[in-house]
C-alpha cells in the first residue's frame, strides 16, 4: 500500500503522542484511577505499530481484517472507558443512585438503537463492498461513542456534579473528538470512496488532526494535579450512604402511592 507524506506524518505524531501520554499516566500514578483509559491509549500504541507495519509490507485484505479485528477491540475499550468515567462521576459514595443508573442504561439503549438506524440508513457510494461496510461500522461506533459520551456529560451538569477533575479532562476530550468523529463519518457516507478519493482523505486528516489535539490536552491536563478533593470522614460517608437509601425507599413509595 502507497502511503503519503503526510500520512506518515500523521502515523508518527499518532505514534509519539500515544507513547507520551502512556508515559505521563504512568509516571504521574494515573493508571490505577483510570486502568481502562490506560489500556485504551496502550491498545492504540499497538493498533498504529501494526497497522503501519502492514500498510507498508502486507496486503490490502490483511489491512482490512486486521483493520477491523482492532476497531471491534477499540469501541469495546471505548465503552469500558464509558462505564469507568460514569463510575466516577455518578457513584461519588461507591452506590450508584437507582434514578442515575436508570438513566445511564436507557441512555446506552437509545445510543445502541440510533446508532444501529444511522448505520443502516447510510448508503455510501463505494466501489467495492468492503468499503460499504467499513463506512457504516464507522459511522456506528462514531454515532455511539458521541451519543454516549454528550449524553453522559449532560446527564451530570443535570444532577449537577462537579467536573474539575481529571475524569472531566478525559471525558471532555472524548466527547469533543466523538462529535467531530461522528460528523466526519456522515460526510464519508455521503462522500463514499469512489475512484476519487480526495475528500474522503482531506476529513480523515482533519479527524485525525482533532484527535492529536486532545491527545496533547490529555498530556498536559493529566501531567497536572487535579484540585484535591476533601475526603469524607468513615462516620459521614456511612451517614450519607443511608440518608440515600432512605430518599429511594421515600421516591419508591410516592411512586406506588401515585400509581393507585
Amino acid at each position: 500500500m502507497h502511503l503519503t507524506g503526510l500520512n506518515l506524518l500523521f502515523w508518527a505524531a499518532s505514534f509519539a503522542g500515544h507513547i507520551t501520554l502512556l508515559w505521563v499516566l504512568c509516571i504521574r500514578h494515573r493508571v490505577k484511577a483510570f486502568p481502562f483509559f490506560t489500556a485504551f491509549i496502550a491498545s492504540n500504541v499497538l493498533r498504529t505499530i501494526a497497522l503501519y507495519a502492514i500498510a507498508h509490507s502486507g496486503t490490502k485484505a490483511a489491512y482490512f481484517y486486521t483493520y477491523w479485528y482492532l476497531a471491534i477491540l477499540d469501541v469495546g475499550l471505548q465503552l469500558c472507558v464509558v462505564y469507568e468515567l460514569a463510575s466516577c462521576i455518578f457513584r461519588p459514595l461507591g452506590v450508584w443512585a437507582k434514578d442515575v443508573r436508570h438513566s445511564f442504561i436507557g441512555l446506552g439503549s437509545l445510543s445502541i438503537a440510533v446508532a444501529v438506524a444511522l448505520a443502516w440508513i447510510a448508503s455510501p457510494p463505494t466501489r467495492l463492498w468492503m468499503q460499504s461496510v467499513m463506512i457504516r461500522g464507522n459511522l456506528f461506533s462514531a454515532a455511539l461513542m458521541s451519543e454516549l459520551f454528550v449524553g453522559m456529560i449532560a446527564l451530570s451538569v443535570t444532577v449537577g456534579l462537579p467536573w474539575k477533575t481529571h475524569v472531566a479532562n478525559i471525558a471532555q476530550g472524548l466527547g469533543i473528538y466523538s462529535v467531530i468523529d461522528v460528523l466526519v463519518e456522515a460526510a464519508h457516507s455521503y462522500f463514499g470512496l469512489g475512484r476519487d478519493t480526495r475528500a474522503y482523505d482531506d476529513l480523515s486528516h482533519a479527524r485525525i488532526a482533532v484527535y492529536l489535539a486532545c491527545t496533547l490536552y490529555w498530556i498536559i491536563m493529566l501531567w497536572r494535579e487535579a484540585p484535591s478533593s476533601r475526603k469524607l470522614p468513615a462516620q459521614m460517608h456511612r451517614d450519607l450512604l443511608t440518608l440515600q437509601g432512605k430518599l429511594e425507599y421515600s421516591l419508591q413509595t410516592l411512586r406506588s402511592r401515585s400509581r393507585q
